[in-house]
């Protein structure tokens, strides 16, 4: 049986269900995030990103680059409503879905062409089903692995859906820029750059050694995803499981520099919990209850896998900027989920900096020898 996995992602999701929700904005450059000077773009529609704003932007930056756009501070609950609806739907077409994030998932689709035709006919249902019962468009990858099925869904967006077989993955990646290998950043790019090599295929064809020079212990695993080789499992939503803390106060947190204190010292028990538990994470969640006993979560994906304490803290900072803290705070809590075994992921988890992998490496001596609270990070 040949094995296919297919990705699915919404198009500008945020974006998309405020356009569908009110048609007057359809057409419109919307965007969707924190709406003070330090807030950041959560999403934004396709008119948008005409004029170069896209997600994790500033949202200072964004106003300047289209100030005529219609800035709204997003409904998380409208769109984790309109999530489910759409998981729903991928549960009626394979019994293992690996959610990603609110608006993105895995589905292994392997032997279910005889109960709902081709892989191909199968992305096109599941694109029917998604519009029929939200409105909104999906752009849908299928491919024989995660690696080249989460490429193809972003091939052809928006609303796109792009097969890619095991025959013809390593031409079409030869000519791609490293950079779509996901989770190569700037710094890893100009590390190969620095030995001539700007493209996946280039990849392929380097001297271990030479890529060993450029990205350390990620580099066979690089080659490998060059190659369109990855053989990492969908894990359904039960074994999607994560790792967190958090910490209820003796005193209510009213300031920003409290708040930055108490969540710091939280990243580092969530990344230290991590890496002795051999694991790495994708989904970052905060949550907050405040003193009229509210409580809210907010959600982001990174990149590339994480487990380092201040790759944690800087994907934190960012859902912190999303947050009103209208009072004070009785609880803060961070995790950490869609985890996979450190050694087994191909996606590349790079230390781009070789100090953060020795400064993590030395605070965990530390903790394994004298116990998680002998030592805390400073801001």
């Amino acid at each position: 049986m040949r094995r296919w996995i297919m990705h699915v992602d919404m198009d500008a999701f945020f974006a998309s269900v405020e356009q569908f929700d009110n048609p007057e904005l359809r057409g419109l450059p919307v965007i969707v995030g924190g709406q003070s000077d330090r807030g950041v773009v959560s999403t934004c529609s396709y008119e948008a990103r005409v004029y170069g704003v896209h997600s994790a932007m500033p949202m200072v930056e964004a106003r300047r680059l289209c100030p005529q756009a219609v800035f709204l501070p997003g409904r998380m609950k409208r769109y984790q409503e309109v999530s489910r609806q759409i998981m729903a739907i991928f549960n009626d077409f394979s019994p293992l879905v690996e959610p990603l994030s609110v608006d993105e998932a895995f589905m292994d689709i392997s032997g279910m062409e005889r109960l709902s035709g081709s892989e191909q006919a199968i992305g096109i249902k599941v694109k029917a089903a998604i519009k029929a019962a939200t409105g909104l468009t999906a752009s849908v990858g299928i491919a024989p692995n995660k690696f080249l099925a989460k490429l193809a869904s972003d091939m052809q967006k928006p609303d796109g859906l792009v097969v890619i077989r095991a025959e013809d993955a390593e031409a079409l990646l030869r000519p791609l820029p490293v950079r779509r290998i996901f989770g190569i950043g700037r710094r890893a790019e100009q590390a190969l750059l620095q030995f001539g090599i700007a493209t996946i295929g280039q990849i392929a064809n380097a001297d271990i050694h030479v890529l060993q020079k450029a990205l350390g212990s990620s580099a066979a695993t690089v080659k490998q995803l060059a190659h369109g080789l990855d053989d990492r499992p969908v894990l359904n939503s039960s074994a999607a499981k994560s790792i967190g803390k958090e910490c209820t106060f003796t005193h209510d947190l009213y300031t920003e520099e409290e708040r930055r204190h108490a969540v710091l010292d939280l990243c580092g028990r969530v990344g230290w919990r991590l890496r002795r538990s051999g694991v790495v994470g994708y989904t970052v969640t905060l949550k907050v209850k405040f003193a009229s006993f509210k409580i809210i979560t907010r959600s982001i994906t990174a990149e590339g896998p994480i487990s380092y304490d201040e790759e944690i803290f800087t994907l934190v900072q960012k859902l912190m900027q999303a947050v009103k803290w209208t009072e004070g705070v009785r609880l803060l809590g961070v995790s950490v989920a869609h985890l996979e075994p450190a050694g087994a992921v191909p996606i590349l988890g790079f230390a781009e900096d070789e100090r953060l992998e020795k400064r993590n490496k030395a605070v965990d001596k530390i903790k394994s020898k004298f116990g998680e609270e002998i030592i805390k990070r400073g801001l």
